[in-house]
């Protein structure tokens, strides 16, 4: 190919692909300039505060809100399905020992191929639309239990079995710690859940799509998303936003300690946000859900947010960062109890739903995904060296 042609051929795009709409969708938007996020034709953060997550759920899964009949049958359906294939539930030692060093996402994508494996999920290539469907109501209700089994054994403790009549988030925080959880901490983390089922084509909702794209089962997209989740720069950062609060420590830290950091060209993990350019409204009803629990570690976040934004209003002026969905919702897991080793996790606990209608969404397109690089190395060909 001459380089003219090349030149014809090729489109250049932004690192990162920013910017680049790459197909279109049904499932929600954000919208960075203006601080807002939907699902569907739903505010996401109202459909956080008033609605539970199983119709969320049903929203992403069948287009529409349920009644409460329907979304009822809907959250009796999906309790059915929390439970473990006998295979699966005698994997699970070897895996949580295999896994104690990298963590409960490397466990998690282990479990879940398992779970692919032992309940014969077939390519989304291969089967209809109702079957697609019901794979991923199956994949989704099985990921708390999952994620907590393993953490459990990780931790020398037995699974606990799922219970069906408890809410989605009420039975992820009994499984997790053994005890049914007060109905204010189960509504709390269901918030969180509802508020990051979905956000735009982020790099581990886009790696599901490609790996759907080639018609690949549901569990095998699932375990790309998982393994795209699990990088600091994307799923990571709640459990780093505390780490930041507890190495402030006091109020009289704030100021030396944001400077240093940010004139030595640090990120402070909680601040700023790829697509916002304003308040991540996330951020804002996770720190209303903060409050509501109160006590000095809000106040001492709450203060550590003001006093960061006026610094980096100070340092970084034209550039707006504030508060992103990680900084509080580290705060609002901790105050329910949930092991920072959890955080991100239980971002996956909510997030594998997106994930799944976008799978849908993708297995709907029969084109594979498959963009070019420029290869800028040397020029060939060049004869290949006598050994």
């Amino acid at each position: 190919m001459s380089s003219n042609r090349a030149a014809a051929t090729f489109v250049d795009v932004p690192r990162g692909l920013a910017g680049v709409v790459v197909t279109d969708t049904r499932i929600g938007d954000v919208r960075g300039r203006e601080g807002f996020y939907h699902y569907r034709q739903y505010s996401a953060v109202e459909l956080a505060r008033t609605r539970r997550f199983e119709d969320v759920w049903h929203l992403l899964v069948h287009g529409e809100l349920p009644d409460p009949e329907a979304g009822a049958a809907f959250a009796a359906r999906t309790a059915a399905l929390r439970r473990l294939p006998e295979e699966v539930r005698a994997a699970l030692p070897a895996v949580a020992a295999a896994s104690a060093r990298s963590g409960p996402l490397a466990a998690m994508r282990t479990g879940l191929s398992v779970l692919g494996a032992a309940k014969g999920f077939r390519p989304v290539y291969d089967i209809d639309p109702d079957r697609r469907r019901e794979d991923t109501l199956t994949a989704c209700a099985a990921v708390p239990t999952l994620l907590t089994a393993l953490h459990r054994l990780g931790k020398g403790l037995e699974p606990v079995e799922p219970r069906e009549d408890l809410s989605y988030a009420a039975n992820y925080l009994y499984m997790l710690t053994g005890s049914e959880p007060d109905p204010e901490r189960a509504r709390a983390v269901e918030q969180y859940l509802i508020s990051t089922i979905d956000h735009g084509f982020n790099a581990s909702t886009f790696t599901a799509r490609v790996i759907a794209s080639t018609g690949a089962d549901v569990v095998a997209c699932l375990v790309g998303a998982v393994g795209a989740l699990s990088g600091p720069l994307h799923g990571g950062a709640p459990s780093r936003a505390l780490d930041t609060l507890d190495a402030i420590g006091t109020p009289d830290r704030i100021a030396p300690w944001i400077r240093e950091r940010v004139l030595a060209g640090e990120r402070i993990m909680g601040f700023g946000h790829a697509v916002y350019r304003t308040e991540d409204p996330r951020s804002h009803m996770l720190r209303e859900t903060a409050r509501r629990f109160g006590g000095p570690r809000v106040e001492f976040a709450v203060e550590v947010e003001r006093r960061v934004e006026a610094i980096l209003a100070e340092l970084k002026p034209g550039r707006e960062l504030h508060t992103n969905v990680e900084f509080y919702a580290g705060v609002v897991m901790e105050l329910c109890g949930l092991p920072r080793e959890m955080f991100t996790p239980t971002f996956a606990a909510g997030r594998v739903v997106g994930w799944s209608a976008n799978i849908l969404e993708q297995a709907e397109d029969s084109k594979i995904i498959r963009p070019v690089a420029r290869y800028v190395g040397p020029q060939a060909p060049v004869t290949v060296p006598a050994a």
